[in-house]
């Protein structure tokens, strides 16, 4: 039994690759407030002013960078631009870029909003800047697919044994366990598609995820405790044994949640495009405004 709970186990590494996601997130996002971090004592340091030679030419470069953003969006949706190379390629550019360009800005203004136009023109880089950095998580959760997100799942529940009918699982030993999770992804595939249930897989469920887990591990811990006895095993191996059981738990809730969220997040991708594109266009017309300002007066 310990020896099918790790083949299980070891077999489920398919959805497990994808598991660090959130970890890659974190670094991620923990690498972007130390560039902003970094661009904030840059300019308290007063090396310069946004109206002299050096503050001039870090708006210039930032604006440009922001500027050649366009080129990804002019590669994806033109036939004209299709063999300017590889489409992600281009995304990381345009990501690299919608990071650099703004913080140069930041470094530009000093962190102040200055005039009414130059104030315009920053709040809405900042806030096209966040939409991009939310962009970017949920496109990542899109990206792979409906398909390979099944697939992960299937592939997983043959290798335990789960709902396949007249094959025993891994779980067999602790059916309440087993019977738990079952529930969880009838329930789950259930819910009727929606606004409102998108928002709770997305913002819920991660949370009942954890809950069901953690239920799964107590009920866990008698059942292992009966098949030990059993087996004689030496407590090395009812340490393993539960472990193993654990993670194989983990992976099933993993990969439920991460097929009930791809529809949810792609709700939001669709509706984030459409927040997303007004405040570009007020990005480009205040940022033409403060440089007309800027060079007229």
């Amino acid at each position: 039994m310990n020896s099918n709970v790790s083949d299980a186990s070891s077999g489920a590494n398919t959805s497990a690759r994808h598991v660090p996601e959130l970890s890659k997130d974190l670094f991620v996002y923990a690498a972007l407030a130390l560039l902003v971090w970094i661009a904030r004592q840059i300019s308290l340091l007063k090396l310069f002013k946004p109206r002299d030679d050096i503050g001039y030419w870090l708006g210039v470069a930032g604006a440009v960078m922001m500027l050649i953003l366009f080129s990804y969006p002019l590669r994806k949706h033109f036939r004209f631009a299709r063999s300017w190379g590889p489409v992600r390629m281009w995304l990381v550019l345009h990501m690299v870029l919608g990071v650099g360009g703004p913080l140069l800005i930041l470094v530009h203004s000093g962190f102040r909003f200055g005039s009414l136009n130059a104030g315009v023109a920053l709040i809405s880089m900042i806030i096209v800047a966040l939409s991009g950095v939310v962009g970017r998580f949920i496109y990542m959760r899109v990206n792979r697919g409906l398909h390979g997100e099944i697939g992960s799942l299937q592939d997983l529940k043959l290798r335990a044994g789960l709902e396949q009918e007249g094959v025993r699982s891994r779980l067999s030993f602790a059916r309440e366990v087993e019977r738990t999770l079952l529930d969880f992804a009838k329930k789950e595939r259930a819910a009727q598609p929606g606004w409102r249930t998108y928002l709770r897989r997305v913002f819920v469920l991660p949370m009942v995820q954890w809950l069901v887990y953690w239920r799964c591990a107590r009920l866990l811990r008698e059942p292992s405790a009966r098949l030990a006895a059993h087996l004689q095993w030496n407590e090395a191996k009812v340490r393993e044994h539960r472990r193993l059981a654990r993670k194989l738990v983990m992976r099933y809730l993993n990969a439920e949640v991460r097929v009930a969220q791809f529809g949810a997040y792609t709700w939001m991708l669709s509706a984030w495009h459409i927040a997303h594109i007004p405040f570009v266009f007020l990005l480009v017309l205040s940022t033409f405004i403060h440089i007309f300002a800027v060079h007229a007066y």
